[in-house]
């Protein structure tokens, strides 16, 4: 009689989480972690705040989230010759040296330009270009990692509508002013051109007549957690099918 064939467990995906502030949204992909549809878990949490509470919500997680700060001025002082984009490759390599599936952008105030993305779009050519982190060895680093990597980020505004800063209170003028009845929430693919990447979900917010500004934020806040864990929970199940068929090729 044949031996029955023992299925291998579905691999553990990883995920990369940049803040600025707070970490809200960070907190809530946190609550989230054991209730997603695949197998995943936040391994880095990297700010460009030092003082961003986000970066407690990650130490204080059970288990703790590895943490990481580089703030862009105290870069460009202690490396004079060096510019943003340079800045934006070295966030690169510390979130690729994480081997992450999926970046996800939770409240992270700072445009990337070429130098972050990439790195991030394409494999790099040689292992020096992505140093290996402590007990990582180059080869295996690599070969991990599945290019281009996923790169998704929180936006309170619907598609083509308030891109850029302030989105919340550009958006509540425009109500004010009654040129606008609905604003929203989405997630969407990060591109070189600020919020203008493919929308992954979008979800529309009515405004209510009598709701106060603050009453309609503290709203807003609410949808974007839910959108945030949606997309992130969407976006892992299309990166497990890709690491599912990259191995079957193999």
């Amino acid at each position: 009689m044949a031996e029955p064939i023992e299925s291998k467990p579905a691999p553990q995906l990883r995920i990369v989480v940049l803040i600025s502030g707070s970490g809200t949204n960070l907190q809530a992909l946190i609550d989230a972690q054991n209730s997603f549809d695949v197998n995943a878990k936040i391994v880095l949490v990297l700010s460009n705040r030092k003082a961003a509470y986000g970066l407690i919500r990650a130490a204080d997680a059970s288990p703790p989230i590895r943490t990481a700060y580089l703030a862009l001025q105290p870069y460009l002082k202690a490396n004079p010759d060096n510019t943003r984009d340079d800045y934006d490759a070295e966030i690169a390599r510390i979130v690729l040296r994480a081997r992450p599936d999926l970046v996800v952008l939770a409240g992270w105030m700072h445009v990337f330009g070429d130098g972050f993305l990439n790195l991030v779009n394409n494999a790099p050519q040689r292992a020096e270009e992505v140093p290996a982190g402590h007990g990582d060895h180059h080869e295996s680093h690599l070969t991990d990692l599945i290019f281009p990597i996923p790169v998704i980020n929180l936006h309170p505004a619907l598609p083509g509508a308030f891109d850029g800063a302030q989105a919340i209170e550009r958006a509540w003028d425009a109500y004010q002013k009654g040129e606008i009845q609905r604003t929203g929430v989405m997630v969407h693919r990060v591109v070189r051109e600020v919020d203008a990447g493919e929308p992954i979900l979008v979800e529309e917010i009515p405004f209510r007549e009598g709701e106060t500004q603050e009453q309609f934020e503290t709203r807003l806040h609410g949808v974007e957690w839910k959108v945030i864990v949606s997309a992130t929970n969407k976006v892992l199940k299309d990166r497990l099918e890709q690491r599912h068929s990259k191995k079957g090729v193999e």
